[in-house]
């Protein structure tokens, strides 16, 4: 099963956006409630996950048709130490609440920090689903569930539609404790990922990892 929510701080405007990502990437602090299982039913149009196999959204945690969600079209998200080369998608924060409609992609926030292309002008945002139960979806390769921490290590790159960034520092966060984390006030040609920390007994997620990242290219 997998599950993301999480509530985070604004920067500018002081605005307050939750997220509901499905799927384990947990986006701390609003009550990321959505899960994720495979097998759990037989129909065709099911969501899948990145080996096929298909995914249930959690009770209240249908994607939201306003975001306008795309799961490509912005180049791809790539973590070559840890093996993750997806398609970078796209959404709004609609009403406060993200809610990525897929468990294959990264996706950019459109309107809470920039595009990659504009890096130099403020930060890029970035959430993925990671999932549990078997199910794997993006964030999974960037977590170390047995030892609870980020398995993307300090120094190595992501690269974002073309744009290099170097890790500069992971960290478990509580889901209540990411609204107010310092994440949010993150600045020029930086990058913030973030996905749900899965438990090693199974269950929902009640943590996020954040990863944060400086441009380099």
């Amino acid at each position: 099963m997998a599950d993301i929510d999480a509530v985070i701080a604004s920067k500018p405007k002081r605005r307050r956006w939750w997220f509901l990502v499905i799927g384990v990437a947990a986006v701390a602090a609003i009550v990321l409630g959505v899960l994720g299982a495979t097998g759990a039913f037989t129909r065709t149009d099911a969501p899948k996950d990145l080996r096929g196999n298909p995914v249930q959204y959690d009770p209240d945690a249908t994607p939201n048709p306003r975001a306008s969600a795309v799961p490509s079209g912005h180049g791809r998200f790539v973590a070559k130490s840890v093996n993750l080369n997806v398609p970078l998608g796209a959404l709004d924060a609609t009403d406060g609440v993200v809610t990525p409609p897929g468990f294959t992609s990264a996706y950019l926030i459109r309107n809470y920090g920039v595009d990659p292309s504009r890096a130099g002008l403020g930060a890029v945002y970035v959430v993925m689903h990671s999932l549990r139960n078997g199910a794997i979806g993006p964030g999974n390769a960037l977590i170390d569930v047995d030892k609870e921490r980020a398995k993307i290590r300090k120094g190595a790159t992501i690269t974002v539609d073309d744009v290099t960034y170097t890790v500069t520092g992971t960290e478990a966060v509580t889901k209540t404790q990411l609204p107010s984390s310092k994440i949010w006030s993150a600045g020029r040609n930086q990058l913030v990922v973030i996905t749900c920390l899965q438990r090693p007994q199974g269950g929902p997620s009640i943590d996020n990892i954040v990863i944060t990242a400086t441009r380099s290219t």
